[in-house]
């Protein structure tokens, strides 16, 4: 029996693969850089608790980020689409694992390996470097 924890939300939301994750309200929080993204985490109320998390996306630049913030206060990174339909992905609190805003439930631990539905291949994970309030999120 899977004992994987999933967000529960209604059908309708998942049929059409819309995410919990909002993206910030300050859209000056974060910026493109050469190969990154720089943030702001003093413009980020969102992230100011644990297992939180803010989708960082600009679609002309083909940046699509999830950004989270972890239960020990970690940030990770990952190009926000799953590998089985490039849907965007929620973290699932009080879990430490990602989750597929489709129908499936598809589940990642933090390292972007799949827990549940047999995919192949991992979550690509971007490096985060933290410097006090900034952090740097490298896209390679």
């Amino acid at each position: 029996m899977d004992t994987t924890k999933v967000l529960k939300r209604p059908v309708f939301l998942r049929l059409f693969g819309l995410c919990a994750t909002g993206q910030p309200k300050d859209k000056t929080s974060w910026r493109i850089g050469e190969g990154t993204v720089e943030v702001d985490l003093t413009r980020l109320p969102e992230l100011q608790q644990p297992e939180r998390a803010v989708r960082l996306e600009d679609n002309a630049a083909g940046i699509r980020v999830l950004l989270v913030k972890g239960p020990d206060g970690s940030f990770h990174a990952y190009r926000n689409e799953c590998l089985h339909g490039k849907r965007r992905m929620d973290p699932v609190p009080g879990a430490e694992t990602l989750q597929c805003c489709s129908v499936g439930h598809t589940t990642y631990d933090y390292d972007g390996n799949p827990l549940t539905n047999d995919l192949d291949g991992q979550l690509n994970v971007y490096t985060v470097e933290q410097r006090d309030d900034a952090l740097t999120i490298k896209l390679d």
